[in-house]
């Protein structure tokens, strides 16, 4: 079933930033609907506006057709000859980061020369894009997957000239917008297994879902990391890959993750290699990393972190959808909510003393999995797939009673029913609510 899906949340971002002068630029993992927010949604947005078709120049960088255009020199020139009058064009390059950088050929008598990361003079998409900025009827958008090239080195070079809007896979409210299920809940645990990106919502049976979302992360994002990247051993990656989805939402460090490559199997990799590694899949938007916080203290604590992947659909893949564990799928899928809604999210940590039974003062660290902020506001957010006795529900709530201020108290769960409210003010509220309401953190 094709299934048409709008991404207001992103077009809403875009919009008032419309002709201010500066880059837009777009970023997020491959597949995940940059091309159509541009290409589509965008467009569709600025013809109901009154803009002429020949006024919007959409040119994707990742056609072969376009493979000339890799060329800074091209870009720039063939760009240039679009503009044709005064009126405002609204320029539109995808997967930018595909444009490769040479040597300027003033160095090279006249020759087209890569650069080498050694090259000091050399021209990237970066000079085609501030040149392009400069023409002032020129509104320039831009899109790439990988932050290495797009949210760390642009966002400096551009410093206060460029804007970033950050797309991730479809939200579960995308989702259900698009495929408009009789039942929620089963449609939730598809979603929990397949997850959101775009194209799976055109599959029809579990085998094609699964057989594109394992070929997507072998052949796009295996494939793009080892390239970019030059990794010569490339089953190492591989394997911290899956690593990775075995343990997502688990404290963890590159010492950590080492040891368990060393000694479970024996594979002898580097902590700093790891580093490199992990590095990788965070410019790629497939890893996001997640610090802890202190609670009490208000400081960030360093020495373990939780990783968490963009989909749910890709961690699964990876594992081949044979090691479901979807608590911990749950709780990405609730990070990943979070940040698409537009907080910062931190893994709370408070720490407790008090005496044992021969009055030795003992600490007790304890986890809250989420501190939510955006502003001055805060919300403390446990996940738990299942409360099924007072003994669990002590378990997942002990964090949430020692955090000694008022802001709001939360506890994720996977069965569906009426939000409630126990006697410490600790809301309740299934995952279906959580995710389908987006203010339903002030319910």
């Amino acid at each position: 079933m094709k299934a048409i899906i709008n991404r207001d949340r992103y077009l809403q971002q875009i919009v008032p930033l419309i002709g201010n002068g500066r880059v837009k630029i777009i970023t997020g993992i491959r597949r995940c609907g940059k091309s159509f927010l541009l290409k589509t949604l965008f467009t569709q947005h600025l013809k109901n506006h009154g803009i002429n078709s020949d006024h919007i120049v959409y040119l994707a960088l990742d056609d072969i057709a376009n493979n000339k255009y890799l060329n800074p020199l091209e870009l720039d020139s063939y760009i240039r000859t679009l503009i044709k009058d005064d009126s405002t064009y609204y320029v539109m390059l995808d997967e930018i980061q595909r444009v490769f950088s040479i040597v300027n050929p003033i160095f090279t008598q006249g020759k087209i020369k890569l650069a080498k990361k050694s090259d000091d003079n050399y021209i990237s998409f970066v000079n085609v894009v501030l040149g392009l900025m400069q023409i002032s009827n020129v509104d320039l958008y831009i899109s790439g997957s990988n932050s290495k090239f797009l949210s760390r080195d642009i966002m400096t070079e551009f410093r206060d000239r460029g804007d970033e809007i950050h797309m991730q896979p479809l939200s579960f409210r995308e989702y259900v917008d698009a495929l408009r299920p009789s039942n929620i809940s089963a449609a939730f645990n598809e979603y929990m297994l397949h997850g959101g990106m775009p194209l799976v919502l055109s599959y029809e049976t579990p085998e094609q879902k699964e057989e594109y979302l394992k070929n997507l992360f072998t052949m796009t994002y295996h494939k793009d990391v080892e390239e970019r990247n030059k990794i010569r051993n490339e089953s190492n990656l591989e394997t911290l890959t899956a690593v990775m989805a075995s343990n997502v939402g688990s404290l963890t460090n590159p010492a950590k993750i080492a040891n368990t490559f060393n000694s479970e199997l024996k594979i002898n990799i580097s902590k700093d290699t790891i580093t490199q590694y992990l590095g990788y899949l965070e410019d790629a938007f497939i890893l996001r990393k997640v610090n802890r916080f202190d609670i009490r203290g208000r400081k960030h604590i360093g020495a373990t972190y939780k990783y968490y992947f963009a989909d749910s659909g890709l961690r699964n893949a990876r594992l081949d959808f044979l090691h479901r564990d979807d608590g911990h799928v749950m709780e990405n899928i609730i990070y990943n909510e979070l940040v698409f809604r537009g907080y910062f999210v931190q893994v709370g940590v408070v720490e407790c003393y008090g005496k044992d039974s021969k009055g030795i003062t003992q600490r007790t660290t304890l986890e809250t999995d989420f501190v939510a902020s955006k502003g001055s506001q805060i919300y403390y957010i446990q996940s738990a797939y299942s409360i099924d006795t007072p003994e669990k529900e002590y378990q997942e709530t002990r964090s949430l009673k020692k955090i000694n201020d008022s802001f709001k108290k939360i506890v994720v769960i996977r069965d569906s029913g009426p939000i409630r409210r126990d006697s410490d003010g600790i809301v309740y509220m299934g995952i279906e609510d959580f995710l389908l309401n987006e203010n339903s953190l002030e319910l």
